[in-house]
């Protein structure tokens, strides 16, 4: 999960940089857990971000084609 948060992350409107330091801080804080229903959980979140960041590259590249062919004149 993390190789595919790193490649969505590539296009952050804040920057690569931010990205990753924000997603190396959220991997270190929780690294110690151990717990199954803790790791399901987390692992969820994550595959909710995933799903979060594609849709706003989505909603992105739409506004992008609509204000290219869609101007009003």
């Amino acid at each position: 999960m993390e190789i595919k948060l790193l490649h969505l992350g590539r296009e952050y409107p804040q920057g690569y940089d931010y990205f990753r330091a924000r997603l190396k801080r959220a991997f270190t804080k929780n690294k110690d857990v151990e717990e199954p229903e803790q790791i399901e959980l987390l692992l969820s979140h994550g595959q909710f971000v995933v799903k979060e960041l594609e849709a706003l590259y989505m909603l992105r590249k739409y506004r992008t084609l609509k204000k290219r062919y869609y101007h009003d004149s």
